[in-house]
């Protein structure tokens, strides 16, 4: 979770000041936090495309496709609903035993849960047990990703020169485009190399096994920063420390409201262009699959690319009016995509292919747009709470949402979905503004 100002003074911040030996450089810091990103990111699409292509069949063979989708969607969110708990359970861990012990128990419990999930017996083999197993899962990877906050993006935010937050903050969220590039390269390859017998019994579960391998190279580049004592030496000069909730949630509690509607419309289209058009398209063309996921895979380069250039643009412009025109930009795609998803292949490659771009443009932006506001003493949890709650309000629930309404009503309930998102942020960045000027006319 990045952060958009500070009244701290990096050691990077101005041309008189020098690095010395327990200063960390902003670019250290970013590759912890790419790394560590992108192996989250990856272990959540892994479960996100084998709910469109495995887990209908496999664990809810009684039910048809789409009903099976829209089930396996459900366990989908759970881990989102889980994910605040998740942060609070992680930092009562960090008050008595440290950061490195919360985030080494945070990834070893993703990477088991994810790795447990490509060793569960399908529903013919144990009945609704496998059900149940699959969704405790889920909820282990949920807790995990709360727990895994490392503080790393806000500490990154402040090592940034002033006129450069805008570009680092962007550097958190690029985990995102790499995690799903990967995820799905991976998955598109088993898919694409098995019949469908082998790839339903055996196949999908290599993607599940690949992510362990993955989060133990997260982990020890993560930790690599954490255990230094510059670390711990920057977190204590910004006051980045767990806050207890009941002295955050009178004090600034409001902020963590504004912050996750501040970023709903990017957060809803997260998985409106990632997930959903695939349960879509095998839905409607099971046998064009294969070419929808490499015109994704397309995409998130795509998104990849975009990414810093949103960086480069909020820094010109601020990121709070960045965001208002991205959230407007998102509103004129919303108005063309049923038009562009249900237009065929050439449609759907250019809902994909615009999707990603404007996901990467206010994605790379959307995280701690308005953490600021918080306190020093409460940044640390305020920006982690904020991005759970963005998470939960913007994207738990949206590929179920839309593919169901979709699938009752036509697309254009995509369309109004989006809306909704771009609405929510549009008045939250309006109240953020004139929270800040009331209190600039306090002091």
């Amino acid at each position: 979770m990045a952060v958009a100002g500070s009244t701290f003074h990096s050691p990077q911040s101005g041309p008189l000041t020098t690095r010395t030996d327990e200063d960390l450089a902003p670019g250290d810091i970013a590759v912890g936090v790419i790394i560590g990103r992108a192996s989250e990111y990856f272990d959540f699409f892994v479960f996100g495309i084998a709910s469109v292509l495995v887990f209908p069949q496999v664990f809810f063979p009684f039910a048809d496709r789409l009903t099976g989708t829209l089930y396996a969607f459900l366990v989908f969110a759970l881990a989102f609903v889980v994910r605040p708990v998740g942060t609070l359970i992680g930092m009562a861990i960090q008050r008595h035993f440290g950061r490195s012990a919360k985030l080494t128990a945070a990834l070893f419990l993703l990477g088991c849960s994810t790795v447990g999930m490509g060793l569960l017996p399908g529903y013919a083999e144990a009945g609704s047990a496998a059900i149940w197993l699959l969704a405790l899962a889920r909820v282990g990877q949920g807790l995990a990703l709360g727990g895994s906050w490392d503080g790393l993006p806000s500490l990154l935010a402040l090592n940034a020169p002033p006129d450069r937050r805008g570009w680092y903050a962007m550097l958190g969220q690029l985990g995102a485009p790499l995690g799903f590039f990967v995820a799905s390269g991976v998955f598109l390859y088993v898919f694409s190399s098995l019949d469908a017998k082998d790839f339903l019994t055996w196949g999908w579960r290599f993607p599940f096994f690949t992510a362990f391998a993955i989060n133990v190279v997260a982990l020890f580049a993560r930790l690599r920063l954490v255990v230094t004592h510059e670390y711990e030496k920057r977190m204590e000069e910004h006051e980045l420390d767990p806050a207890y909730l009941r002295e955050l949630l009178p004090a600034q509690g409001h902020h963590i409201v504004i912050g996750a509607f501040a970023a709903l419309a990017s957060y809803a289209l997260f998985h409106l262009v990632t997930v959903f058009p695939l349960s879509w398209v095998a839905l409607s063309d099971a046998q064009g699959v294969d070419d929808f996921m490499k015109m994704e895979l397309l995409g998130a380069a795509f998104a990849a690319v975009a990414m810093p250039m949103s960086g480069l643009i909020a820094d010109k412009i601020g990121r709070r009016s960045y965001l208002g025109a991205m959230a407007m930009a998102i509103g004129v795609f919303a108005l063309f995509a049923p038009f562009m998803l249900g237009g065929g292949k050439p449609g759907q490659a250019a809902f994909i292919l615009i999707g990603f771009v404007l996901l990467g443009l206010s994605y790379g932006q959307s995280a701690g747009s308005v953490t600021s506001n918080f306190l020093p003493h409460f940044r640390y949890t305020g920006a982690a709470l904020t991005a759970d709650m963005a998470w939960l309000l913007g994207a738990a629930f949206a590929p179920v949402v839309a593919l169901f309404l979709s699938s009752r009503f036509g697309l254009v309930s995509l369309s109004l979905y989006l809306l909704s998102g771009v609405v929510c942020t549009l008045v939250a960045l309006r109240v953020n503004k004139r929270l800040q000027a009331a209190a600039v006319v306090q002091d």
